[in-house]
């Protein structure tokens, strides 16, 4: 009696685990590069040639200024002698409010265009996740997973391409407005 008792939750424990098996060989699962997949969209092209537009002026006063500093820099060398005390110290603190200036502007700039940048990939992250799933769902996929955490996958259940389409179906870029005249 205590050996069967014995054998029945391991014959129960088994069938279950065979059962887990085949559902588990029939599952339809996918992959995806997500970082390809948001960057192939065309919103985010869009949105990377207006983040350019938008920058370049502060970008080129950033440069503008570097030049200025150089500028300083190579007067102060080639005309050591020249100068008088006050000159070179004068040239000296030009230089100084100029690459603190440098400074504060590069600073701004790079945390303006990481908060666009950011505030861009998040919002673009979240739809495309949802045009995953929808993809997903159409396609009866039952699990789909990073194609970078992957070691291997065919390429014939990745989804990369087939997302980035569908985005751009779902959401398609909308043309920029035109500067008002002025």
């Amino acid at each position: 009696m205590s050996l069967r008792m014995g054998i029945r939750p391991l014959l129960v424990c088994s069938a279950l685990l065979v059962a887990s098996q085949a559902a588990f060989s029939q599952a339809k699962v996918a992959v995806i590069n997500m970082q390809k997949a948001i960057f192939d969209t065309a919103e985010i092209k869009k949105a990377n040639d207006e983040m350019q537009a938008t920058f370049k002026p502060r970008q080129d006063k950033i440069n503008q200024l570097n030049s200025e500093i150089q500028a300083l820099a190579d007067q102060l060398q080639k005309g050591g002698d020249k100068l008088t005390p006050q000159q070179q110290t004068d040239m000296q603190y030009s230089g100084q409010k100029k690459q603190r200036d440098l400074k504060n502007m590069t600073d701004d700039l790079n945390a303006d265009a990481e908060a666009f940048r950011n505030d861009i990939l998040q919002k673009t992250s979240a739809k495309m996740a949802d045009v995953v799933k929808k993809l997903a769902e159409e396609k009866g996929i039952d699990l789909v997973v990073e194609g970078q955490a992957a070691i291997y996958a065919k390429p014939t259940i990745d989804l990369t391409a087939d997302a980035t389409t569908a985005y751009d179906k779902t959401y398609p870029a909308k043309a920029a407005a035109a500067p008002a005249a002025k």
